[in-house]
């Protein structure tokens, strides 16, 4: 599964026959100066074409279905991989991430004690007074949060002293998400996913560092990638990096 940050450019569905299948597509606009036509097909089964605005929709459908076995294909790939997630069970031996690493998780039962999370020895320890997978969730939840709200202003004041466009620390705000990273608001709110504290440091700054610059210019448009190259010359490659892991990131 593949989530990404807010797009407020504009944006339009279209679609073509495969076979027996109608695969629907997001055509965008190509954010570099080229003809070519891009296509890519993420983790989530999205399929994403960008374009410049001089390729007209006939031009480019015409394209899209020369690939149209290639992108069956990866389809087909990915809706394997979602099929193979397991739904977590919260009992000792799973394994859960922090800042992109992978800890065992532990779970004790402890009647008397009080009922917290612990990051030991390599191990995400949760101490509950009795065994229950919503309580331990509930709790795994809390914590992430916790850490979530302590990582990201963390990394947002660093990540400020490169930012020439903005005057002062802009509000910081968490909301669990499905299908966004973050966003940024009218208002010039940052709104984070916790879940993105499970995944490394340079993948939290590629989506901070993403809001950061809308807060220059709303859409994702040409000015607006140039912000992200000046920024983090190869965000395009984190970014991958973090489509890719989205799937265990967000398994619950």
């Amino acid at each position: 599964m593949s989530i990404s940050t807010a797009d407020t450019s504009p944006s339009l569905s279209m679609s073509f026959r495969y076979g027996d299948e109608r695969i629907l597509f997001e055509r965008i606009l190509r954010p570099r100066a080229s003809h070519k036509v891009l296509i890519k097909v993420h983790p989530d089964c999205r399929v994403v074409v960008s374009a410049p605005e001089v390729v007209g929709n006939e031009a480019l459908l015409d394209a899209v279905k020369k690939r149209s076995r290639w992108i069956y294909r990866q389809l087909c790939e990915f809706r394997k991989q979602q099929a193979d997630v397991i739904t977590r069970q919260y009992i000792s031996g799973e394994s859960h991430y922090y800042l992109g690493k992978q800890y065992l998780l532990k779970v004790l039962e402890e009647p008397e004690q009080k009922q917290s999370v612990k990051l030991l020895r390599g191990q995400l320890e949760v101490h509950v007074r009795q065994k229950s997978p919503e309580r331990v969730s509930f709790l795994l939840a809390e914590w992430y949060k916790k850490r979530a709200r302590e990582v990201f202003s963390r990394r947002l004041d660093i990540l400020l002293e490169q930012i020439l466009w903005v005057a002062e620390k802009p509000p910081l705000r968490l909301r669990t998400m499905y299908t966004q990273w973050g966003s940024c608001s009218p208002q010039g709110r940052i709104i984070l996913n916790p879940h993105l504290v499970k995944a490394a440091h340079d993948c939290i700054d590629y989506v901070i560092l993403h809001e950061l610059c809308h807060l220059s210019e709303h859409n994702h448009s040409e000015r607006f990638y140039r912000l992200m190259n000046q920024v983090m010359p190869q965000w395009e490659k984190v970014k991958e990096r973090l489509d890719a892991m989205a799937s265990s990131l967000l398994l619950t």
